[in-house]
């Protein structure tokens, strides 16, 4: 009988043409259109996860889009993972920016391209293909107790997992969490993410006059919502981007003397960072701050959008009633959503022109956290990374947001195990997403490794 490894390596081509399947399903959680396509993500996995052997599998049906969940509860004595990932992806646009279509995947150069290719599918699917392996290699069993989640709403905020994690925490008991949902630092250097920031979206809404107006014939006299939310948005931060809501900075909790110096010996090229990831002129931020910490241990605020008045081609002269702008902040340890939330609204009112009424509105929220890496599970994961990899781990930070951790650490009181293997450059959430096919097959060995020493 071939090891768990090597009935992975076996089935390779198979497990690749069956996430080629998955990514073809266009399960974007945040377009009505879609919710029948999200639907038919959640049933597809939940037949490939009764098809290799996992037990008690399920949709969970909630206000949104299901969740699916599973369990395999025989390995007496050994501990238990709370598998999580997600199934929808967000919306392809601007579609004329993909090489080849966002939903037909696509082998170039080493990488499969496709939306969900690296967040989260292929990464999720990276769990399911492990546990198939690890069922085939032992008889039938797995070597610990796994249960899964699988949510359908994580670019939408996650509401109905974080609910769910509130209300049945009996039913999620598990020893430590698995995310796959994070990137590694660079290729060929394996990575543990133990920290992540938090977040805060808003919505400000400015409403002027009671109807749109003709500029012509008003202008000079009504309220101007957009010139409005321009100001309020201009007295957010200065051109060095600190952040002038008062008492914002006053919990930030900065990264540890140990944590800087491992940073700084990262193999970071800042002017390769410049041009290859971002691709602007030059760099912004706070002085003072390495490009590093202002990513993983500064919070943030940035706008995302501003809807509302004409935006069709040619001209139409109006002064629009109302106008939005999507406001969103990211947060680090010790700073809540609350507090934050409750400083940025209080400052926004206090900037309302003459004319204007105000309604600032929180859309969702996480919290920012760090995992300390002396526990068990994290120490099982660096080893077995070293194993696959043949090289020492690498602790980082992630400038990003995975409410759901904060979640499990809140109500279930267990750590997360954070074993990303996207790429910085592999495009989330912007066209020509990609996953590099050596990383999705190490990331499978990976996890079986992973799984194999904690079940010693």
């Amino acid at each position: 009988m071939p090891t768990a490894v090597e009935y992975a390596r076996e089935q390779y081509p198979r497990f690749l043409d069956e996430l080629k399947t998955l990514l073809r399903i266009p399960s974007v959680s945040t377009l009505p259109e879609h919710k029948s396509d999200v639907r038919r993500a959640a049933e597809s996995l939940v037949a490939e996860l009764k098809r290799i052997g996992m037990e008690n599998v399920r949709l969970i049906e909630g206000a949104g889009h299901p969740l699916v969940y599973t369990d395999w509860l025989h390995a007496a004595g050994k501990p238990t993972c709370l598998c999580y990932g997600h199934y929808d992806v967000q919306p392809p646009d601007p579609l004329d920016e993909w090489l080849s279509p966002p939903f037909d995947p696509t082998e170039r150069n080493g990488n499969l391209y496709a939306r969900g290719a690296v967040d989260d599918k292929g990464q999720m699917y990276m769990h399911v293909k492990a546990l198939e392996s690890l069922f085939a290699a032992h008889g039938g069993k797995l070597p610990l107790n796994i249960r899964v989640i699988l949510e359908g709403e994580e670019e939408v905020g996650g509401e109905s997992i974080a609910k769910f994690v509130r209300e049945h925490r009996e039913q999620l008991k598990a020893d430590f969490a698995l995310v796959s949902d994070t990137e590694l630092f660079a290729p060929e250097l394996p990575t543990l993410c133990v920290g992540l920031r938090g977040m805060i979206y808003t919505e400000i809404e400015a409403r002027g006059a009671k109807t749109d107006l003709h500029s012509g014939i008003y202008g000079g006299a009504a309220p101007n919502p957009f010139v409005a939310l321009a100001q309020i948005i201009a007295q957010l931060k200065d051109k060095d981007g600190h952040i002038l809501i008062p008492g914002f900075y006053d919990k930030v909790q900065a990264p540890s003397k140990d944590e800087l110096k491992a940073w700084k010996s990262l193999p970071f090229d800042e002017e390769h960072y410049r041009q290859t990831e971002v691709g602007s002129s030059q760099l912004t931020g706070e002085s003072g701050y390495s490009v590093i910490e202002r990513t993983w241990a500064r919070p943030t605020l940035d706008v995302h959008g501003m809807p509302g008045g004409f935006t069709g081609a040619g001209a139409k002269t109006v002064i629009p009633a109302k106008a939005v702008a999507k406001v969103s902040m990211r947060l680090v340890p010790d700073m809540t959503p609350t507090e934050a939330f409750a400083k940025y609204k209080s400052y926004v009112e206090s900037l309302k022109p003459a004319g204007i009424e105000l309604d600032v509105r929180l859309i969702h929220s996480g919290d920012a956290i760090v995992i300390g890496t002396d526990n068990p599970y994290i120490k099982a994961a660096t080893n077995a990374l070293k194993q696959v990899w043949n090289k020492d781990t690498v602790f980082i930070r992630s400038g990003g947001s995975i409410p759901i951790v904060g979640d499990f650490e809140r109500h279930l009181k267990i750590p997360t195990v954070m074993m990303g293997f996207g790429l910085p450059d592999d495009n989330l959430h912007a066209p020509n997403e990609k996953f590099h096919l050596a990383n999705f097959y190490r990331g499978i060995e990976s996890i079986i490794t992973f799984f194999e020493e904690l079940g010693k």
